[in-house]
Formats: C-alpha cells, sequence, structure tokens
C-alpha cells in the first residue's frame, strides 16, 4: 500500500490493520446499504435492484473512508475513484453471480445470503484495494 498514513493508520500503527478495521465498518455499512434498499425498493423492484443500489452508495462511503483515515494519497480523485470503483465492480461480479445463486438454487433468503457472499468479496477487496486502488508510483512523488 502506497501514500502517507491516514489518522486511523496513526492510531493503530499498522496500515493493514488500519485497512481492516475500515474493510470491517465499510462491511456493515453496505449491510445496512443492502437492507435498508431492500427494504424500501427491493420489495417491489428486486433483491438484485436493491443490490446495485446498495453498490452505488457503499462505494462512495468506503472511498471517501479508505482515502480519508487509511491513505493519504492527494491529487486524482476521479482517477482514484475509477480505480476504486474497477475493484470493486469486480467484486460486485462476483455478487451478482453468487447472490442469485445463493438465493434462487440453495434457497437461502437474500439479506442472509449477502452475508456469506460478504466473505469471498471482502478477500477480493481488500486484494484489489491493496495493489491497485490506492497505489502511487515511487517516481511519481505523489503522497
Amino acid at each position: 500500500m502506497e501514500g502517507d498514513p491516514g489518522l486511523l493508520f496513526r492510531l493503530v500503527r499498522d496500515q493493514r490493520t488500519a485497512f481492516l478495521v475500515v474493510g470491517a465498518l465499510n462491511t456493515a455499512i453496505g449491510m445496512g446499504w443492502f437492507v435498508l434498499f431492500q427494504q424500501l425498493i427491493g420489495v417491489r423492484a428486486g433483491y438484485m435492484v436493491a443490490l446495485v443500489a446498495a453498490h452505488v452508495a457503499s462505494v462512495l462511503c468506503a472511498f471517501v473512508l479508505y482515502r480519508r483515515f487509511v491513505f493519504r494519497v492527494r491529487g486524482h480523485v476521479l482517477r482514484d475513484l475509477a480505480r476504486f470503483e474497477v475493484v470493486n465492480l469486480t467484486s460486485l461480479g462476483v455478487n451478482l453471480v453468487t447472490l442469485p445463486f445463493a438465493v434462487e438454487v440453495l434457497g437461502v433468503p437474500p439479506i442472509p445470503a449477502q452475508l456469506l457472499v460478504t466473505v469471498v468479496t471482502m478477500v477480493i477487496s481488500f486484494l484489489g484495494h491493496k495493489g491497485f486502488s490506492f497505489h502511487r508510483p515511487a517516481q511519481a512523488g505523489v503522497r
């Protein structure tokens, strides 16, 4: 991981731990968004619509939290957000395949199924953000 240490890192003294703390918080926030959208629009429009709406809200929250509390990168906000979204779209793609499988084939209700799928997508997110989303080349001199 690149960039100056964020506030959370300065408190826990390990960027990996700070990343995992924010990741756990993001997981809870993301699940909260899914539950909220499932209750508000998923009942009528379907759980997949709730999943996509929750994804958008979750990505924006997560991006701000990672940039503010774990990484201290400067500049290129839109580029960083795009890279951040590439990693998150990969997780969403996995989610879009595994959630219907769990719900339609295995018969698991949507909310518990999403909890199970989240375990897989957390690993994908950690590896992607660690090596891609907030990476700054050493020669760029960007902090």
